[in-house]
């Protein structure tokens, strides 16, 4: 490895950090995150729950979320076998990169370091994945816990409390969900590696020039920031239709 690989690795790995550490803020000159307002919508959805006695919505929601969970886990199985199938083929691949143009050839034990970089990468994201599948498996079954709507009118601080911990697995969850998909993202810029360090860094921080943008100035943001959420969330009785002078319940206000 020269030094420009070794200032390149550092780079990657000082832009990731950077990039997960300005998500964690609040704002970015001034710009909530697409995160940080999905998670206002989260909460809003949780308690929205609380007024409906029919859930099915909102476990067809949690099965999304899920499978989608599921899905990205199983592509990075396939992305770690891929990984270990490169190297068996170490000297073909080589082969092939010793004949292109602006590629820097560093010798099989470096390439096969870089192919185990690689792996490393999707396996961290594969932890991510499985771990976040499994709180989304936690929430559905927190989300049990939520009582009906009667008792809810009943209990409200209770109600709220149940509402609460389903909001707060569910943001945890999705928070990992998201550090996966973000390694999955970065991999892509890490395949600039193979060409030469600067390749590298470039296309790295293309990776992550898209990655900010879309947090604070897509049009996915706009969509969400246009609709506020309302300033109390809490659980408001419910209107109820009143009965008739003549004995049946009359349909107005309904």
């Amino acid at each position: 490895m020269t030094t420009a690989d070794y200032i390149a690795l550092v780079f990657f790995a000082a832009i990731w950090f950077g990039y997960a550490r300005l998500l964690q803020s609040s704002s970015f000159f001034g710009r909530t995150s697409l995160t940080h307002a999905m998670r206002e919508r989260r909460r809003e959805w949780i308690y929205n729950s609380l007024r409906r006695d029919l859930k099915m919505i909102d476990t067809q929601i949690m099965a999304g979320l899920q499978n989608g969970t599921a899905f990205f886990a199983s592509t990075s199985i396939f992305a770690i076998g891929s990984c270990f199938a490169l190297l068996g083929a170490t000297e073909k691949v080589d082969a092939v990169f010793a004949d292109l143009p602006f590629v820097f050839h560093s010798g099989h034990a470096v390439f096969e370091m870089k192919v185990g970089g690689l792996a490393a990468l999707f396996g961290y994201a594969f932890f991510k994945f499985g771990w976040s599948y499994r709180l989304f498996n936690y929430c559905t079954i927190l989300f049990g816990s939520i009582p009906m709507m009667r008792d809810s009118e009943h209990d409200v601080i209770a109600a709220e409390r149940a509402a609460e911990r389903v909001i707060r697995m569910n943001i945890i969850a999705a928070g990992h969900f998201n550090e996966g998909l973000r390694a999955i993202f970065l991999s892509i810029g890490y395949l600039g590696w193979f060409i030469n360090p600067y390749v590298f860094m470039l296309t790295t921080t293309i990776v992550i020039v898209v990655l900010t943008r879309r947090q604070f100035f897509s049009e996915a943001r706009l969509a969400i920031m246009d609709a506020q959420p309302p300033s109390n969330l809490h659980l408001s009785p419910i209107p109820r239709a009143k009965p008739s002078n003549d004995g049946n319940d009359s349909s107005e206000g309904l």
